[in-house]
């Protein structure tokens, strides 16, 4: 197990993701977390930190959590394992769309290039690092930020279930699969959630395969989609524990995005204050 030393007043933030490949979401969250004011760490399954030692922990995105995690069969040749609300329509501003169409080629690429996802595939090393690090700390009330596959880990550890097809959601509309913000969303008032992105209408990036279906201990639905596929939940009973359903790192150049790493790293530095002593 990797050794974390400290030479810095800021928190340390784990960043979780998979052996190989994930570099697009890796670097893209790497500089979430500086902007917001943390130092991230990436943690791989052959380079794992224990919980006890991180102010905040991001559980990233990646190859669909397997379903026998949360009681669902799977077909033997389906399981292949790998190594290891009526509010106004609020469209983005357009200096934001032109943003988004100039950064989107270049993480479409890298994306292309540096990830190993296949959504036929398992990664059960990485199921068993995330889901150790996310029951430490549920336990030592770490605060916590779920990123699509991290959302759904969150909810299955809190004791819920995954939509493993989507496709009823989807019957008279198009399912939208992009890196730009083009999924509208409607965040529940009186949230966190609501709290740190302002607007209760926000447009976001689909990129998942699975979406949550029934809910955790102490977990509510801070948003939905139009088509009502859950995209956000967060805990009732911790400090800061929040999963959301798009990727949040690959929309850097939106400030209702960087709010949110921004926020765990001030609940992450405020933990390691009361429980480390860090200046």
């Amino acid at each position: 197990m990797a050794q974390v030393k400290r030479r810095h007043k800021r928190p340390i933030i784990g960043v979780t993701g998979p052996q190989k490949g994930g570099l697009a979401a890796w670097w893209c969250t790497n500089l979430c977390v500086r902007l917001g004011g943390g130092i991230p760490l990436r943690l791989t399954p052959m380079r794992p930190v224990g919980a006890d030692v991180l102010d905040g922990i991001i559980i990233g995105g990646g190859a669909d959590v397997d379903p026998s995690l949360y009681g669902d069969p799977v077909d033997n040749e389906e399981l292949l394992l790998i190594e290891s609300a009526g509010e106004e329509d609020q469209r983005p501003a357009l200096g934001s769309q032109l943003i988004s169409l100039l950064i989107a080629p270049l993480l479409f690429v890298a994306r292309r290039l540096l990830s190993t996802k296949n959504p036929r595939q398992f990664d059960s090393a990485r199921d068993m690092l995330e889901t150790s690090l996310i029951r430490t700390a549920l336990e030592q009330d770490i605060p916590i930020l779920g990123i699509c596959r991290g959302a759904q880990l969150i909810n299955i550890v809190s004791g819920g279930t995954l939509f493993r097809d989507l496709s009823s959601f989807y019957g008279e509309v198009p399912r939208l699969y992009s890196v730009l913000p083009r999924k509208k969303i409607v965040v529940t008032p009186q949230t966190c959630l609501s709290q740190l992105m302002g607007s209760p209408v926000q447009w976001v990036n689909s990129l998942h395969d699975q979406a949550i279906n029934t809910l955790g201990q102490a977990m509510v639905i801070s948003a939905r989609e139009e088509q009502q596929v859950v995209q956000a939940i967060e805990s009732q009973d911790h400090t800061f524990v929040l999963g959301v359903q798009w990727h949040p790192e690959y929309l850097f150049y939106r400030p209702a995005q960087r709010a949110l790493f921004r926020h765990l790293a001030n609940c992450a530095r405020k933990h390691g204050q009361e429980n480390r002593k860090i200046p």
